[in-house]
């Protein structure tokens, strides 16, 4: 079987997996530059690591496509080519857009590699607006001379698109290994105990940051085996209300009946008298 590879491709990183067309191509190293033949047509991609069953069902990699070859000096210099026919498309669009008055903006542009057509990645204003871009596929078309296809994103891929590096001082996570932009609530913000200032937790996209749900998991997990706050419990010092929780030390603090109020390990709870309900504000908590 010819071997078969791991690629990030296109202005989304999308992943793939793609078979080598010549068996003779020599081991690809990760980051190897590569041509691919994706549904879209031929593209550029970056070799991340051999296409083993345990990294595809990792990475949720199902695409198939056709590795072709690397890419060689008379490739860099085609591309070099296409970025100058994406700022012409660009400004193409643009002016036709401000002709017809369309409210959207254009954040990216990508012409495939094999010229079989220009990628246009706009914004609505607002946002969750729909367009009707019609018209203007017909007038760029017509002066491009080439296929054209209008995408509309969110602000989260227009981060992915464009974002360089987050407050942490590394490159942000939607443009680097995520695979897909993950569901972030204040719930997560809240269990993992950080500020619920809003300013503080919005990432480039000005939405909340996708870290937050990177240890969420572990969390909750954790949270889950001790007692809610507002819970009675029974220790060998007597009977209390669980006033606050530790998750990651595992530690719960307690108000006994005799008006003492103590740190104490939870493998200390002899038993749940009587277990509290979930606040309800976080069990219905929206998710953006």
């Amino acid at each position: 079987m010819p071997p078969r590879y791991i690629v990030r491709y296109g202005a989304l990183r999308n992943l793939g997996l793609f078979e080598c067309a010549d068996e003779r191509l020599p081991p690809l190293a990760r980051g190897t530059r590569v041509l691919v033949v994706t549904d879209r047509g031929t593209e550029v991609g970056e070799v991340l690591c051999p296409a083993t069953a345990n990294a595809s069902e990792r990475l949720g990699v199902t695409r198939l496509g056709s590795l072709l070859r690397t890419l060689d000096d008379q490739d860099e210099r085609r591309l070099v080519q296409l970025r100058a026919e994406e700022l012409r498309a660009r400004e193409v669009c643009q002016r036709e857009i401000t002709r017809l008055a369309l409210p959207m903006r254009i954040v990216e542009v990508e012409q495939l590699f094999g010229g079989e057509r220009v990628v246009f990645y706009f914004l609505a204003q607002p946002p969750e607006a729909r367009v009707d871009f019609r018209e203007l596929v017909r007038h760029v078309a017509r002066e491009l001379r080439q296929r054209i296809e209008l995408r509309q994103i969110g602000i989260r891929d227009e981060a992915r698109l464009l974002a360089d590096y987050g407050d942490c001082g590394r490159p942000v996570c939607c443009n680097t290994f995520l695979v897909v932009l993950p569901p972030v609530s204040m719930r997560m913000a809240k269990l993992q105990k950080t500020t619920v200032d809003p300013a503080k937790l919005s990432g480039r996209c000005g939405r909340l940051k996708c870290c937050l749900r990177f240890e969420y998991e572990t969390y909750d997990e954790m949270q889950r085996q001790l007692p809610a706050v507002g819970s009675r419990v029974l220790t060998a010092q007597g009977e209390a209300t669980v006033l606050a929780q530790e998750i990651l030390a595992q530690r719960l603090l307690v108000h006994y009946t005799d008006g003492r109020t103590v740190l104490i390990e939870a493998r200390q709870v002899l038993r749940v008298l009587s277990q509290a309900p979930q606040d309800p504000s976080e069990a219905n908590e929206p998710i953006t």
